[in-house]
């Protein structure tokens, strides 16, 4: 009977065949634009695209958004459907860490550097038009830079500053800018924070926080809330799943600043999209807030990287956060200002983890079941980049299917610039039997380049089988490194892991957790922070990869709570009981 009505459901709604629907409510992280091609390579013979160090900035009623070596930047006015501005004036090095800032009706933008640069300014970001602010900032005084930059306008006195650093040695500077002088520097740059990772767990290079090489801060950003200046700073390096941004707090926009002990502020070290550091803190039309940052990637190289964008904001007690669970599965578009910090979580959940995956065609030991595995670092190559090339993913049983996610891999990628003949094209179908087929996204009349191509249904479905048909990329090599489904599979909620326990290493920035296994779970969240009430950091852990962890992110002398939540195909399970632990 449940396969009969499913068949009806099916029928029922497969006529709505898109490319992108107009009425799209979602989006999903990596954010869905044309990254563009790097010149930057160690081997001239292979290429990659990448995106990193996003600010993103409202400006008359509509968002830009500027990242590092993009020969551009992007605009939008609803978050989702953004357009690539190529300007008509450009540094003849491309812009990496751009810092850019809105005051009153002019936008300004600056490129890292270490050497003397100009200020740009536009009052039509849209067309690309760009004039020179000032012509060329003198150097840097007391101090090297200004490379990873940040402009702050202070609304409250109308003072400018200048942040910026990128170092495992030198820390965040700071100096204050004279705006009678085109912003000319004012005195000397002053060091204000550096990192301390013997008291910082959060602040130690490598995976997973194991490394051994000084970690980097960098990224610096700031936001004034409630007469506070949150002086925000990226570390320990971008090449891991542990990147993130953390705050120091202050009364001056210059310090002194106090270290926060909830750091870090947005940390996303779980799931497919692993990384939140060096990105921006912004308003959105309605009021809300947003951090941005970089997911790591790393195929072609270590600073492959890409974009991700997560709800944010500041609670009663002025504590800084940003909502990084579920923070690469669909969620809502702001349509107003909201209360709940997960109220844009649109509880679809992911449907193809660890599923079978059929292919045309199989290059060497490039497996189709990777393209579930939720690790972009591994992937399908097909032998050929013809039409026709199509690779199936089977649920296993039949779900309500909302929406997909296609990630593509520069595999052997001979491409080093995005012309008009790079973009992307394809056909996604959906059965409930493998036999009868029928069409739910059709990408043939698009030439858009999306390597992360987000495509949301008009229409829930029901499916089983899900497939992938080739039409066109510019690349040589059709690689895929993930298909995602996402929907819910109309069965029970996972039950609440049982038999927590969190334990404080004799080194305090480490805590073993382990939990009772649920059945049929897909994964865990751990939930921490420095209050019962103030759960806002997760680490999500699939469930085939056991029932324990070593969180090591912790700041030495903070007490902590921690909680669990088990999420399957259906939805979340309710929050186990919360651990204190000294």
């Amino acid at each position: 009977m449940r396969q009969i009505f499913a068949c009806l459901l099916f029928s029922l709604f497969a006529n709505f065949c898109f490319a992108q629907s107009p009425n799209q409510k979602t989006y999903c992280n990596p954010v869905d634009i044309n990254y563009r091609y790097n010149f930057e390579q160690l081997d001239d013979s292979i290429s990659y695209r990448s995106a990193a160090d996003p600010v993103i900035l409202t400006y008359k009623g509509e968002y830009y958004l500027f990242a590092t070596i993009s020969n551009g930047w992007w605009h939008s006015k609803d978050m989702l459907h953004w357009q690539f501005v190529t300007p008509d004036k450009w540094p003849m090095e491309d812009i990496c860490a751009p810092a850019a800032l809105v005051v009153r009706d002019t936008l300004f933008l600056l490129q890292s550097t270490f050497d003397r640069r100009p200020i740009f300014y536009t009052t039509t970001p849209w067309n690309g038009h760009l004039e020179f602010y000032n012509r060329m900032m003198p150097k840097m005084p007391g101090a090297l830079g200004p490379w990873d930059p940040d402009i702050f306008h202070d609304d409250r006195t109308d003072r400018w500053y200048m942040y910026f650093g990128s170092s495992n040695t030198y820390p965040i500077y700071g100096i204050e800018l004279d705006h009678k002088k085109r912003l000319k520097y004012i005195d000397s740059a002053k060091g204000l924070i550096k990192l301390h990772p013997k008291e910082h767990g959060w602040e130690r290079f490598g995976r997973d926080h194991r490394g051994t090489i000084d970690p980097f801060i960098e990224g610096s950003w700031m936001t004034e809330h409630n007469g506070k200046y949150y002086l925000q700073y990226a570390g320990p390096g971008t090449e891991y799943n542990v990147y993130a941004n953390g705050t120091y707090v202050g009364n001056d926009p210059l310090g002194p600043f106090t270290y926060a002990p909830y750091n870090p502020v947005s940390y996303k070290p779980g799931g497919f999209m692993q990384g939140a550091g060096h990105g921006n803190t912004f308003h959105d039309l309605y009021g809300n807030y947003w951090n941005t940052g970089t997911p790591w990637v790393a195929v072609n190289w270590n600073f492959e990287r890409r974009i991700s964008m997560f709800p944010a904001g500041f609670d009663a007690d002025g504590q800084m956060y940003s909502n990084t669970r579920f923070g690469d599965f669909p969620h809502y578009l702001p349509t107003k200002k909201w209360q709940d910090r997960n109220a844009l979580f649109t509880g679809w959940m992911l449907l193809s983890y660890r599923k079978p995956a059929y292919a045309s065609s199989v290059r060497d030991t490039f497996k189709a079941v990777s393209v579930t595995d939720e690790n972009p670092r591994t992937y399908w190559v097909a032998q050929t980049n013809k039409p026709g090339e199509n690779i199936t993913v089977d649920l296993l049983h039949p779900c309500t299917v909302h929406a997909m996610q296609v990630n593509f891999t520069d595999y052997k990628s001979n491409i080093f610039a995005s012309d008009s003949t790079v973009y992307i094209q394809f056909k996604l179908y959906a059965s409930t039997d493998n036999k009868t087929w029928q069409k739910i996204a059709d990408l043939t009349n698009e030439k858009r380049d999306r390597p992360n191509a987000y495509i949301e249904l008009d229409q829930p479905i029901t499916a089983r089988y899900i497939k992938y048909e080739h039409i066109y990329q510019k690349a040589p090599n059709l690689a895929i490194s993930d298909i995602r489904v996402f929907g819910n599979d109309n069965g029970k909620l996972p039950k609440t892991p049982a038999a927590l326990t969190a334990r404080r290493d004799t080194d305090q920035r480490n805590a073993f957790i382990s939990w009772k296994p649920v059945a049929g779970a897909v994964g865990y969240n751990i939930l921490w922070g420095i209050g019962p009430d103030k759960l806002y950091e997760t680490y999500q852990i699939f469930n085939d990869y056991g029932d324990k962890l070593e969180l090591r992110a912790l700041n030495v002398g903070q007490d902590y709570y921690i909680a669990i939540e088990a999420f399957n195909e259906q939805g979340v399970s309710k929050q186990s009981e919360v651990i204190h632990i000294k």
